[in-house]
């Protein structure tokens, strides 16, 4: 369903954050053999165009777990404009991989995003990333770690079999989406440089460089973009490092070549186009808790019992439709990650 204007919010009412977008000239021939993989079921790509088709993720099965599975020989990709999907059912609809909601549109997701290392223009961005080049893209991992390695995107992409994950997007401004991503568990990769004990959280930093990142010569924000999770939320299942979105190499304007997603914590947790993750012992910097620690905590995890300082969280706006609809508490997916934080004051911890 396309977006009209009224089903959107003004720039100008709200304070940007991170989500997604367009698409980039770039195609890596580790992610074409990326199967982006239903929770219990088989999707296929929307809108493939005869151009784009080998930017398209060859798709495999999945059940109900986060395991590797033998990838079936690849069927030909739909006409455009079609979709064929096996609706996810039993364990996989109970592991929070897949949502019983209508995905937003694959034009929305890639025309209306954060990104101010483009720009601040969250109906910009697309545009502005146009020609982004991911070439020679490593990431580092590093600290803690036993093994630290620096991976090329080929040797990251095959760390683990890409896995499609259909996942509620919610906003720190107050708008939402329903995204069906590519990508695998962070603990997939972690699990290669083998965490030391006293490896309490990870930190993830953003590439630095205005050339490719226009926005960087600004001061809106203090570059490089750094994020962090504590460790037992960097390893749940749900985290996942994401290099693709509606079956296509993931655009720039989405964080490209590879970014995070924490399904129930706002948007702007979901730090893009990563070029080093560090395993450390202490709480590591984010960029909007330096910017604003009373607007932005830490865990960031969707709260619609607290509300950010300018704006109510309790209620949100799905693009696509009109009206608003009550926002979840850990936006949909307590069942999975409530216990993580049993105990803890969510009010204090934000």
């Amino acid at each position: 369903m396309a977006t009209s204007p009224s089903d959107r919010i003004p720039s100008s009412e709200i304070t940007p954050e991170s989500v997604y977008l367009n698409r980039r000239n770039f195609m890596r021939a580790g992610l074409v053999a990326a199967a982006a993989v239903a929770s219990g079921g088989v999707y296929r790509t929307l809108n493939a165009q005869p151009a784009a088709v080998k930017e398209t993720a060859a798709l495999s099965g999945l059940g109900g777990t986060d395991e590797d599975v033998a990838t079936p020989a690849p069927e030909a990709p739909p006409s455009a404009g079609t979709e064929t999907a096996t609706p996810a059912t039993g364990p996989a609809a109970n592991s929070g991989f897949t949502v019983d909601e209508p995905k937003t549109s694959y034009q929305s997701i890639t025309t209306y995003n954060n990104f101010y290392e483009f720009t601040t223009d969250k109906e910009s961005v697309a545009a502005a990333a146009v020609g982004f080049s991911t070439a020679g893209w490593k990431v580092m991992v590093d600290g803690l770690c036993r093994k630290p390695r620096m991976f090329d995107l080929d040797d990251l992409l095959k760390v683990a079999r890409p896995q499609e994950r259909v996942y509620r997007m919610r906003c720190v401004e107050g708008w939402s989406m329903v995204i069906p991503w590519a990508g695998y568990s962070i603990s997939k990769l972690l699990a290669k440089v083998e965490p030391m004990g006293d490896a309490k959280y990870v930190a993830f930093t953003t590439l630095l460089d205005p050339t490719r990142f226009p926005g960087q010569k600004t001061d809106v924000l203090n570059w490089p973009y750094v994020e962090g999770l504590r460790m037992d939320e960097a390893m749940h299942p749900l985290a996942i490092l994401a290099s693709g979105l509606y079956g296509k190499v993931l655009p720039g304007q989405d964080g490209a070549p590879i970014r995070l997603v924490t399904p129930w914590k706002y948007g702007f947790k979901g730090i893009k186009s990563i070029v080093k993750i560090s395993l450390v012992a202490e709480q590591p910097p984010t960029t909007w808790s330096a910017y604003g620690p009373a607007e932005y905590g830490f865990y960031a995890n969707v709260n619609p019992q607290v509300d950010h300082p300018r704006w109510s969280q309790a209620t949100e706006q799905r693009i696509g439709e009109s009206g608003r609809r009550p926002t979840l508490m850990f936006n949909g997916y307590a069942e999975q990650v409530g216990g993580m934080y049993a105990g803890m004051d969510l009010r204090k911890n934000f």
